[in-house]
């Protein structure tokens, strides 16, 4: 067996030698056979994938890619809505503290904007009588014009207001 493999190995040797002899000193050697192991029969077929392999990698690769879009996307929405809630949340507390430093007697129900800081914002303050005596009810709805649902951001404060 061992004479076998020297045999062939010699022989594949000489097949290249004669070929680089052909190519005459050209680097591109075309149509060297392969390696094998010795007593492994030559075969036909080409080494490569078949059309059934790739096409399952393209369906594993497409679903994957899926779930990654789709992550992608989940994670940009998340971001936009903490967005909102921070700014909202910031601009009404800010509305608020305005109208808690607001005479009791001045207390109107109102509506209005951020301006040019803020413009796709908008804000409405509502003052309602609880039924107890003495104490209002401060509504801030801060709201995001351009957003189409989620775009409200609601902070109420009961204060109590003098009898006189």
């Amino acid at each position: 067996m061992m004479n076998v493999c020297i045999a062939n190995m010699i022989s594949q040797v000489k097949e290249i030698s004669a070929r680089r002899a052909d190519a005459a000193g050209s680097a591109v050697l075309a149509g060297v056979p392969g390696r094998r192991r010795c007593g492994e029969p030559a075969t036909s077929r080409a080494a490569g994938f078949t059309l059934l392999e790739v096409m399952i990698a393209m369906a594993v690769l497409a679903v994957a890619l899926v779930a990654v879009f789709q992550s992608q996307s989940q994670s940009v929405a998340m971001l936009n809505r903490s967005r909102f809630e921070t700014t909202a949340s910031l601009l009404a507390q800010s509305r608020m503290a305005e109208l808690e430093a607001t005479v009791p007697a001045q207390l109107r129900s109102d509506r209005g904007g951020f301006g040019d800081d803020f413009p796709d914002y908008s804000w409405e303050a509502r003052v309602e009588n609880t039924p107890l005596s003495g104490l209002v009810k401060i509504t801030v709805v801060v709201a995001n014009d351009r957003m189409k649902r989620n775009n409200t951001y609601r902070l109420d404060l009961y204060r109590v207001v003098s009898q006189e």
